[in-house]
């Protein structure tokens, strides 16, 4: 148990209901329960963290240049955090960020960010070497010159990569510099693996007595009474089930609004829905990230390669014929909190995706990728693509940092867009809880360490997160440690 709690001073035990697992709510029960707080999760399909595809840990936002400064410095403090809650969810391996000629971008126009990054990642590790988990702060990024890149192409192509010359050399072997602006940039921003961090959830909660998990259920109603919340609840069965609690957490992604309108709540947001696809390509080495930023919505938007092992590849395209959807950026109104995406979309979210149209849009997610890198057009459909919606709080669709915002004393609703968000919100809603009285603290911050999960063994959490891939459908190595 946390050792920050000190007791409750409720003359019963205080009980959080959260609507909602995936990753923010999944986390949030994370905290709550490392802390001894009666937590009771409610959550409409079969498992945890079954949502949009979370592939990498934005530890410094270089993916995106729209963003502020401060955002990137959030994500980075965010995503160190987050590595720390769940440390056998980390696919070690670098991110390298290449400009296109055809882009309009300055290649060095990332440096004056990437110099704050880096000096607030070693003030972070001198404040507490805990923190580090990106790697030496000063090897958190390095630039390449033409001349540089060219010469690590004339190098044999390790099997194993064991420095960061060795991570750029397959690269180097299969892209022409005179399509790049230099420098490249290699970062220490690394990936993320959806399914060790739901095992990691999973295999945590599973058991623990002072968290009730609430599968196949959806809340029907809410009804707020002066000291807490009824959600009344329906399972697949059909079955109603009353649940009293005394502080209610919404925590459903992008259909948040939903539980908005059933608390009565008026809250501004978007909602964008979008894709990754699953590739298969047969090549050598150990491969990075590969970032080849783009104008976002252009046939020309941000190209996003993420390796896994056996030559399995996840793809993203900031096109609207690949990651991004006509019409698949939807705002919420004044008689409704929750935005409404196209009939379509809606459909796939429910029922999944048709075979064709599996096979076309990974067929363009592949020819966006091979502009660049024209060997990887050799690269065949490697499952079905990874889906979701991603909620945005506000109105600016390029917010990237956000976490929970509060009605009155017993509702919190977490609006993340980053999965390392989500750590913050559940750590800004024990807080509240402090404030309200409902906990005493002993007045030190929260430690992003959870004793529930950083004891956990990394083959066991691999084996779930392997079991968790079959059943919902996705090739292994998706699950699978690397790096």
């Amino acid at each position: 148990m946390n050792a920050n709690l000190c007791h409750a001073p409720a003359q019963r035990p205080l009980k959080v209901g959260i609507l909602g697992g995936g990753i923010a709510g999944a986390t949030v029960a994370l905290r709550l329960a490392d802390m001894g707080i009666h937590t009771l999760l409610i959550e409409a399909s079969s498992g945890l963290v079954n949502g949009p595809p979370i592939c990498h840990l934005h530890a410094g936002g270089n993916l995106y240049r729209d963003i502020s400064d401060q955002q990137c410095l959030t994500l980075l403090r965010q995503s160190i955090a987050s590595v720390r809650a769940y440390p056998h969810s980390i696919n070690r391996r670098p991110t390298v960020i290449a400009t296109p000629v055809s882009d309009p971008g300055d290649a060095e126009a990332l440096l004056p960010r990437l110099k704050q990054v880096a000096q607030e990642y070693r003030r972070l590790v001198e404040e507490d070497p805990a923190n580090k988990v990106l790697g030496e702060p000063e090897e958190y990024y390095r630039c390449y010159s033409r001349e540089q890149f060219e010469a690590l192409a004339r190098q044999p192509i390790p099997l194993k990569a064991d420095s960061q010359d060795d991570w750029l050399i397959p690269l180097a072997h299969h892209l022409d510099p005179d399509k790049l602006k230099f420098p490249l940039i290699l970062v220490q921003e690394y990936g993320w693996s959806l399914f060790r961090m739901a095992a990691t959830a999973t295999l945590a909660l599973n058991g623990v007595p002072h968290c009730a998990l609430h599968f196949h259920t959806r809340a029907t109603r809410l009804e707020q009474g002066p000291d807490g919340w009824t959600i009344h609840g329906t399972n697949q069965d059909g079955q109603e089930q009353p649940f009293k609690v005394d502080f209610l957490v919404n925590a459903c992604g992008f259909r948040t609004g939903l539980v908005d309108d059933m608390a009565g709540f008026r809250r501004q947001r978007l909602v964008e829905y979008k894709a990754a696809y699953v590739a298969h390509w047969q090549t050598e080495g150990e491969w990075p990230e590969v970032i080849f930023h783009g104008q976002r919505g252009t046939p020309n938007g941000m190209a996003q390669l993420t390796p896994y092992p056996n030559g399995i590849f996840q793809l993203h395209g900031m096109t609207d014929g690949i990651t991004l959807f006509k019409g698949g950026l939807a705002a919420s109104c004044e008689h409704s909190a929750q935005p409404r995406l196209p009939q379509p979309y809606v459909a796939q979210l429910d029922n999944g995706w048709q075979t064709p149209d599996i096979a076309a849009r990974t067929q363009d997610a592949i020819a966006h990728l091979a502009r660049l890198l024209p060997a990887f057009g050799e690269a065949e459909v490697g499952g079905k693509p990874l889906y979701g919606a991603q909620q945005i709080p506000g109105s600016d669709p390029s917010l990237r940092a956000a976490d929970v915002s509060f009605e009155g004393n017993h509702y919190a609703r977490v609006e993340i867009v980053k999965a390392s968000s989500a750590l913050t919100a559940a750590d800004r809603i024990v807080g509240r809880l402090a404030e309200l009285g409902w906990l005493e603290m002993d007045g030190q911050p929260l430690s992003p360490s959870l004793a529930l999960t950083k004891d956990q063994n990394a083959g066991e959490v691999e084996q779930e997160a392997i079991r968790l891939a079959r059943e919902r459908g996705y090739p292994d190595e998706l699950a699978l440690n690397m790096g």
